[in-house]
């Protein structure tokens, strides 16, 4: 009798916890995501693709995506439809889908949310991004050890924030390379729209440029780059392959190991409600392999920059560090705080262009 109760006991608690993978139905752990542009073979969203695939390789794990989902009412209905269909996590991709992700959130308090790049957490939602600006600061290396006209162009989606520490980043590490630089930013107000990118580099080009650099989806920057006979930095992944002659290296997102250590959260059931933002040190972030143009001394000053970096004896946004107006911000000795720097709204010095 008493291992009869025993059994029926460990039944119970099997019945009510389900195995520690196992998702809301008792069987595979159900993961979607969701994306603001398509996954093609480059670009922001075929990065986040790549951390997908990554996931669907764990044991008990099926996961789903949908592409070119825009910010506003359509991510909300498609949260709100995933949720529904029983999905346990979902990764909402895209800093527009932060108020959606929040309003959904509050509906379905099973559902576990994580919103990349955003600020709005709930018991259910979590946060995560990348401190690209590192990344950035490395690109920009790059494009001030190999500009022959001191003019940087870049094509930068919105002037949110996260773009604005992107530039900045870009900028001072430019400078630390050739003082006399200026980077020339061209607004396109769309994250991914291939044909206006592409024009916004040309004007750019038009200007003197360089080098071009750009925060927005496709390869179209990096191919005006080619076509008019200038380098180029790419984002999000490596561009490497369409634009061989003008690609220098490129900041690129590696999703994999921080989605699977989230999804091992979830499945083991330990996960909570957290605001991660990981650098080079994490390996969410990285610089693409540099293109054969680059000479051994840059790619040696970049990669022991890099090294600095990781062991946390070089923060990008230290001072001296002066905005557009020549105003000091942040003073010799001093660095900016992550709420500072995850906050800012200006330009250094050596940026042409508006924070609007």
């Amino acid at each position: 009798m008493i291992w009869r109760r025993t059994l029926l006991l460990l039944s119970l608690v099997l019945l009510i916890t389900g195995p520690a993978m196992a998702g809301k139905d008792g069987s595979m752990l159900k993961v979607g995501f969701i994306y603001v542009s398509p996954v093609g073979d480059a670009g922001y969203s075929y990065a986040h693709d790549l951390g997908r695939r990554a996931v669907e390789k764990m044991e008990g794990v099926k996961t789903s995506y949908l592409e070119s989902v825009p910010e506003g009412p359509d991510a909300e209905r498609v949260l709100r439809n995933m949720a529904r269909k029983g999905f346990d996590l979902i990764f909402a991709t895209s800093y527009g889908y932060m108020d959606s992700v929040i309003k959904v959130a509050k509906r379905f308090p099973d559902t576990i949310f994580m919103h990349c790049s955003g600020f709005k957490r709930a018991d259910n939602v979590g946060t995560y991004f990348g401190r690209m600006y590192q990344a950035r600061y490395l690109t920009g290396l790059a494009a001030g050890a190999m500009t022959e006209s001191d003019i940087l162009g870049y094509v930068a989606a919105y002037p949110l924030p996260e773009l604005i520490r992107g530039i900045n980043a870009f900028t001072l590490g430019a400078q630390a390379m050739n003082p006399d630089v200026e980077v020339r930013v061209v607004w396109t107000k769309s994250w991914y729209d291939p044909a206006t990118e592409k024009e916004a580099a040309k004007s750019l080009l038009d200007v003197g440029a360089d080098v071009i650099t750009q925060h927005v989806d496709s390869p179209a920057p990096q191919e005006a780059a080619q076509e008019a006979g200038a380098y180029s930095i790419g984002y999000n992944s490596d561009m490497a392959s369409f634009a061989p002659e003008a690609h220098l290296t490129a900041a690129v997102w590696q999703w994999g190991q921080l989605y699977t250590d989230i999804v091992a959260q979830v499945q083991n059931g330990n996960w909570e409600s957290r605001d991660t933002w990981a650098g080079l040190n994490r390996e969410v972030i990285d610089i693409a392999p540099f293109g054969p143009m680059v000479p051994q001394k840059v790619r040696q000053a970049i990669n022991e920059r890099k090294q600095a970096i990781m062991d946390q004896e070089l923060e990008v946004f230290s001072g001296p560090i002066r905005d557009q107006s020549g105003k000091l911000r942040i003073k010799e000795g001093h660095s900016m705080s992550d709420d500072e720097i995850w906050g800012m709204d200006w330009f250094v010095h050596g940026v042409k262009g508006t924070t609007e």
